[in-house]
């Protein structure tokens, strides 16, 4: 029946036509979304809580499996142990990992690894690091289908599976005349594909052992007699993609890269690339440091690689002041902030107390197991990614590798530093504040150390106490908490109590020695906020993770500058789009929400010019006067489109078998089939430039392989 439309009638469909017209036109292509904190997010875990294995010192869940021969024995720290993914999976079964809170395993390099022991330190590879074939299993962990149990079992239980991979080396193969039985060898699914000392495909650096004077030196010479693989050989570029992919096809959430400070940061960028076109994985890596400074060649690879760092400035931090105690509270607290602003994603940088290549928390704090909980509260509290190393929420202590990787010393879930762990990593799951907040100092002496994260409406205000006889009244420090009374998260496991809070600052309280005390307050109805974007680079059609509060449930739009991108799924907490087809280079992201409201504080999100590969670049007779260094700027992002200020560099110029002065070289990713012009560049220590004279040279890069340029410099 037809009837005229009244004018109310005629309003409503305006405003019906209205809404259509701005929801964007793929909506019907859009899913509901996660939470940021569901496990399905593998591509970002700062509201995770990490909980790290090495595998063989874990539990023994099948003996089956275990190695026969010298290669085994409990009672030697250097051998095989017996634990497995079995023993593992058994123990998320019994809830012992969820009981603490855990929602991330990272477990020992799966890989085959040699079966042999290394005469040079007489140690079996029970660590994982000494890979042989990384297509295959390391049988003394189990089976594929073992590490399929492995996963289904963690997924199921709310746990993501992050794996270490060692792509830097395979095993040991020079030192003096020592004979190695296994050379370094190096098998694709057990077929040969090269040894150290016969190795004419040149699958391995051979450079001799390095000195670590330099990152160049480091770089391609061998680590200890470790066979260095070439990255840069189409080879090995390709068996190092295929591997990671196996693994990650498998149902792997992360990737713990090992050494990444040892490798070109050329390739690994292409490699990351490569990655993030076929998976949401998170990836991070790590460059070792025994300092609390900002190494800039350590902040520049997390901040242009695409790949976070573990965070050594915070653990050794925390390992100065609560540990050692050589540091205090105020200088803990500069390291805290100091971090914040060096890297583009604080949030995404993975912290730790301790791991297996230092000492255990309670050895170096002389057995003081109250600093070992109070690091914990520090640790769990700071901005970055908490990682629990197996036993030292037991209070396992030890030394030196390998004293530093016993077996685990029990499973008893009512642990003082087991109960920390599991109400401060539920909080990290239920308080944005945790996981993408910003900190603020609000009470601080060489003793105290009073902090407060802040996110939105959310906030949470920490107070730790580290002296052992001193007490201290923090009476009047300001807090973001709305005025009220706030239990202690930790249920005064610590010595904590209730917080008032007046007029924005806290009523008297007396924080005694020792203590630590948190208090906390969410608030998720709040504009949109975004808190992380996974990964920070991508080529048009990736997709990418946008995670934070307060985008509602109803899809809204992202842009990329003034780019729309396609919305893949969409929730209050986590956002999923595609990279659009845009010029290379660094864009601000922009969320609105269907009622209007925008956000947009990222504003690197690195657009590549496309597919990638690793390239080397050789120039020869390129000879400078002191100070001078070599440099190459070309015809795409990756090469610093012609800016002089972005050029890449400097190369280097001291290896036997690769170039030496007047000759230099770099390691460079660039986009795959891509007609390349470029000029090399001298820069002095003032940035000031001598271009390179006559015509570009000119270079299609391969695809599907790594490429070599060698040019003469032309003055």
């Amino acid at each position: 029946m037809l009837c005229r439309r009244s004018k109310l009638t005629a309003l409503l469909c305006a405003f019906v036509l209205l809404v259509t017209l701005l929801i964007p036109s793929n909506a019907a292509a859009v899913t509901i979304g996660v939470q940021d904190t569901d496990v399905s997010n593998s591509a970002s875990f700062s509201t995770d809580t990490i909980y790290q294995i090495v595998t063989d010192r874990f539990f023994d869940g099948d003996s089956s499996n275990n190695p026969t021969g010298d290669i085994f024995d409990i009672t030697n720290p250097r051998k095989y142990h017996g634990g497995d993914w079995k023993g593992i999976t058994q123990k998320i079964n019994d809830g012992y990992l969820t009981g603490m809170g855990i929602t991330a395993i990272w477990i020992s390099s799966p890989v085959e690894n040699i079966t042999t022991i290394d005469p040079s330190n007489g140690s079996a590879s029970y660590h994982g690091y000494w890979g042989r074939d990384f297509f295959k299993t390391n049988a003394y962990f189990g089976s594929i289908s073992d590490f399929t149990e492995l996963i289904n079992t963690a997924h199921a239980n709310n746990i993501k599976v992050i794996i270490d991979f060692a792509p830097n080396h395979t095993s040991t193969a020079e030192l003096g005349d020592t004979v190695f039985p296994e050379d370094g060898r190096l098998y694709r699914n057990g077929t040969l594909i090269a040894g150290f000392k016969s190795d004419t495909q040149s699958i391995f650096n051979h450079e001799s052992w390095t000195d670590f004077s330099t990152w160049e030196n480091s770089i391609y010479h061998s680590m200890y007699g470790l066979a260095d693989l070439n990255q840069m050989n189409g080879t090995v570029d390709t068996y190092l993609k295929d591997s990671i992919d196996m693994w990650l096809d498998l149902g792997v959430d992360g990737i713990r890269v090992d050494a990444v400070k040892h490798m070109p940061m050329g390739w690994q960028s292409n490699w990351l690339s490569n990655i993030y076109e076929e998976h949401e994985a998170f990836v991070f890596g790590e460059w070792f440091s025994g300092s609390t400074g900002n190494d800039s060649e350590m902040t520049e690879f997390a901040n242009e690689s695409g790949m976070s760092l573990l965070e050594f400035r915070l653990a050794n931090a925390i390992r100065n002041t609560l540990g050692s105690g050589t540091t205090d509270m105020q200088e803990l607290y500069s390291v805290m902030v100091d971090r914040e602003s060096s890297y583009k994603e604080i949030n995404d940088q993975v912290t730790f107390i301790d791991n297996h290549d230092m000492s255990r928390f309670m050895t170096l704090a002389s057995g003081n197991s109250r600093a070992l909980e109070n690091a914990y509260v520090i640790m769990m509290t700071s901005s970055g990614i908490p990682t629990i190393y197996y036993g030292s929420e037991q209070y396992a202590t030890g030394g030196s590798d390998p004293e530093n990787r016993g077996d685990m010393p029990g499973f008893d879930t009512n642990s003082t530093a087991y109960q920390v762990i599991s109400k401060l990593a539920a909080l990290r799951k239920n308080n944005a504040a945790l996981a993408y907040g910003t900190t603020q100092e609000r009470w601080v002496n060489s003793d105290v150390l009073v902090y407060e994260r802040s996110f939105g409406n959310s906030a949470v205000l920490i107070a730790v106490n580290r002296s052992s006889s001193q007490g201290y009244n923090i009476g009047g420090a300001l807090t973001n908490l709305p005025d009220g009374q706030y239990g202690d998260v930790l249920c005064n496991l610590l010595g904590g109590g209730t917080l008032t809070v007046t007029g924005g600052a806290v009523s008297t309280y007396y924080l005694q020695a020792g203590q630590a005390a948190v208090w906390q307050y969410s608030n998720d109805d709040t504009a949109p906020m975004i808190g992380n974007i996974d990964p920070l680079i991508g080529i048009a059609g990736n997709t990418v993770t946008i995670t934070g509060s307060g985008f509602g449930s109803t899809t809204g739009a992202v842009h990329f500058g003034t780019n729309t991108a396609q919305v893949v799924s969409w929730s209050d907490s986590l956002i999923q789009v595609q990279v659009p087809t845009v010029t290379a280079g660094y864009y601000d992201i922009t969320v609105t929400t269907s009622a209007g409201s925008s956000v947009s504080n990222y504003d690197d999100f690195k657009v590549l010019t496309g597919s990638q590969t690793a390239v080397r670049f050789i120039v020869k007779d390129a000879t400078t006067e002191y100070g001078q260094n070599v440099y190459i700027v070309g015809n795409c992002l990756e090469l610093g489109n012609w800016d002089a200020s972005k050029a890449v560099g400097p190369f280097y110029n001291a290896t036997a078998t690769i170039a030496s002065y007047p000759d230099w070289f770099f390691d460079i990713t660039v986009p795959e089939n891509y007609n390349l012009e470029f000029k090399f560049i001298k820069k002095d220590a003032d940035g000031n430039v001598v271009w390179e004279s006559g015509t570009n040279h000119v270079y299609t890069v391969p695809t599907g392989t790594t490429g070599q340029v060698l040019a003469y410099f032309n003055n």
